[in-house]
């Protein structure tokens, strides 16, 4: 299912699965470790499909549009998130997601913030939702809006969040935004790096605050704030950032990109399964249409700053 992708059809599966038959103890290790350490791992491959110097490629124009929506993205997320009453954790996968890469974006940064099942669940959900509104109506709206092939490109490249459907509403358009698409959708993946990290040093800050008010540490000590440089930068963030190095310094074999691409979101596709068959559907019930508005406002967000973005450096 191409439009849908491997890792949303995994998550909706593992769902349906636990609402008809709830796994039993005996499989609670395997999910656990799939939920877990297959998570880190697959974020660890995501490296092998960037090159650093990609960057490059992609111009120096398209580097504001993307920082720009990303930004954008992450502030409305935190002020309407926190408007509508929604978690801290849910509005930032929310937010990463549409900002970022969709599940890959989620996938990297569950662990990182230490996000529940549920919240997973349903950040992924709504990004397949907008997913799909992107690719039925975007093509039609560049075409209103006149645009080129290669802004077309960069319009799917930032405002579209999973891969496939980047590719589905870009091959809609034209050979030539699809190419120019796949290459920005990529180079928005390296934004995962300082996002993962900035998210790691919060939340290591945050648990050490928490330990040091449980161990009575006073207000006006900063033992209690210190952070230690394991905890601030993740195993499989270093992973990612080798294996991205190795590829820009040429080791990886070209041949071997496509393999290790299908490997990563295999790996992914099963984690997300393992999450959804441990998924808490009375918390998403509980959580109700508050994160799916979100999402909405969040792709509006994000399409409006990509093509006003545009129009500004264009007239610049």
């Amino acid at each position: 299912m191409p439009l849908v992708g491997g890792p949303v059809s995994g998550i909706l599966l593992g769902i349906l699965i636990a609402t008809l038959v709830r796994p039993g103890a005996r499989f609670t290790p395997g999910i656990g470790t799939a939920s877990k350490f297959v998570l880190q791992l697959s974020v660890v491959l995501l490296g092998a499909q960037l090159s650093l110097a990609q960057i490059v490629r992609v111009g120096v124009g398209s580097l504001p549009v993307m920082v720009g929506s990303l930004a954008a993205c992450l502030t409305a997320a935190y002020l309407i998130g926190r408007r509508l009453g929604i978690g801290a954790n849910l509005r930032t996968l929310v937010g990463v997601g549409t900002g970022i890469c969709g599940a890959s974006a989620i996938a990297a940064v569950t662990p990182v913030i230490g996000a529940a099942g549920a919240e997973v669940a349903y950040a992924i959900s709504t990004i397949f939702l907008f997913n799909i509104a992107a690719v039925l109506t975007f093509p039609a709206l560049g075409h209103l809006l006149g645009l080129s092939q290669h802004a077309f490109g960069l319009f799917a490249g930032t405002a579209v969040n999973d891969m496939s459907s980047v590719v589905a509403a870009a091959t809609t358009y034209g050979s030539a935004a699809t190419d120019y698409a796949v290459v920005v959708k990529l180079t928005r993946t390296l934004l995962i790096i300082p996002i993962c990290f900035g998210l790691a040093a919060l939340a290591a800050r945050r648990d050490s605050a928490r330990e040091g008010a449980r161990e009575g540490v006073s207000e006006g000590t900063t033992g209690g704030t210190r952070v230690g440089l394991r905890r601030l930068v993740p195993w499989f963030l270093v992973g990612f950032l080798l294996l991205a190095a190795t590829n820009t310094a040429g080791l990886i074999p070209a041949g071997s990109h496509h393999a290790l691409s299908k490997l990563s979101i295999f790996l992914i596709t099963t984690a997300l399964t393992a999450i959804g068959l441990s998924t808490d559907l009375a918390g998403l019930r509980r959580a109700g249409p508050r994160p799916l508005l979100l999402g909405g406002c969040l792709w509006v967000v994000v399409s409006v700053t990509s093509l006003a973005l545009q129009a500004v450096f264009r007239l610049a």
